[in-house]
This record gives C-alpha cells, sequence and structure tokens, in this order.
C-alpha cells in the first residue's frame, strides 16, 4: 500500500514579462508611483496558488507559544543573502528599521510563513 502526504503542497508562481531587475533596483526598490514607463513596454503578471487542507491537528490556539518563545524558521542561503543585502541597504541610506529587517529575516525571526490561521 502507497503512502500519501496528508496535506496538500502551496504552489505559488509568479510570471513577468519584462526584464529581470538591476541590481539598484532590487536594493534601493522599485520606480515609486509617478514615474512613467518607456512606450511599447508591458508588465503580465500570474499568480497561481492552490490552497493547503491539513487532515489532523485542527488548531484552536491563538497562534503564539505558550512559553513565550518566538517563532523561528529555518533560514535558506537565499534569506540569509537577501538580509545581508537589506541589512546594507538599511546601512547606506541610514534606516534603522530596514537594517533590523534584514537581521530577522538572516536569523529566520522575521515571522514569514507563520501568519497562517488555517
Amino acid at each position: 500500500m502507497r503512502r500519501t502526504h496528508r496535506t496538500t503542497p502551496r504552489t505559488t508562481r509568479t510570471t513577468r514579462a519584462t526584464a529581470r531587475p538591476s541590481l539598484k533596483t532590487r536594493l534601493f526598490g522599485a520606480r515609486t508611483a509617478g514615474t512613467r514607463r518607456p512606450a511599447g513596454t508591458t508588465t503580465t503578471t500570474t499568480t497561481t496558488t492552490t490552497k493547503t487542507t491539513r487532515t489532523t491537528g485542527a488548531g484552536t490556539g491563538t497562534g503564539v507559544a505558550a512559553t513565550g518563545v518566538h517563532h523561528r524558521r529555518h533560514a535558506t542561503m537565499g534569506d540569509k543573502l537577501s538580509g545581508a543585502l537589506l541589512k546594507l541597504r538599511g546601512a547606506l541610506t541610514r534606516r534603522p528599521g530596514l537594517k533590523a529587517a534584514g537581521t530577522r529575516r538572516m536569523h529566520g525571526t522575521d515571522g514569514r510563513y507563520s501568519h497562517r490561521r488555517y
């Protein structure tokens, strides 16, 4: 008898028709709302999301651990790299909140994937 997983995986895919953003754009953010795009450029965004269904363990708590321990996840190499760039961006632009967000991302305590209630 073949075993199957109890939950279906979450699939999210985003595709864009424009070119990949430059390093400067990725460090300092995208354009603000008042700027114009060159003529002939289009952006197409396609997002596909499948909902995860769980069969066991209906949680009725508030989502906070009873011992008061902060939620941590495993920080991947991509998280560590993007967190370091976020810290650098915060240090260069003198924004301590951005610098702290980079530290939290590097350590896995930024709260990603922890806000699902079902």
